[in-house]
């Protein structure tokens, strides 16, 4: 655990390409703040750019949300994507290896959900899509 601070809590809009990097600064400082090694770092960084391409290609605008966890002792980070767009009309089909509804190699979610140790996404046709991932420190 790191010396009690305030505890990460932030919030990074989401308003096209220039959020990816605003992101990947973001999610990189606060795992560095909680000491994560560079291979949870990475897997981190690499699910949260996924997870922001997503809300840029397919709903244009949303936010992600950074809050430091604690659970019996041991710290991770909690981040949540919110977007308001045309949503996910079937998510067990877009959590397959190769679907896409666009022109991508359809590994985003699913890849993003293999780099986590917690994933959850709440999404249906015309409500937005809301993507939860977890990454405990080791």
């Amino acid at each position: 655990m790191r010396p009690a601070a305030r505890p990460i809590r932030t919030t990074v809009p989401v308003h096209g390409e220039e959020s990816l990097a605003a992101a990947h600064r973001t999610v990189d400082e606060a795992g560095q703040a909680l000491g994560y090694g560079l291979v949870d770092q990475t897997k981190l960084v690499t699910a949260a750019s996924e997870l922001v391409r997503n809300i840029v290609l397919y709903a244009g605008s949303g936010q992600m949300e950074v809050e430091e966890l604690s659970r019996g002792g041991q710290s991770g980070l909690r981040l949540t994507f919110t977007d308001q767009g045309p949503g996910i009309p079937d998510v067990g089909r877009a959590m397959q290896d190769g679907y896409s509804t666009g022109k991508g190699m359809g590994l985003g979610l699913p890849g993003a959900r293999r780099l986590v140790h917690e994933f959850s996404i709440d999404s249906a046709a015309g409500s937005g899509t809301r993507v939860t991932i977890v990454l405990w420190r080791r």
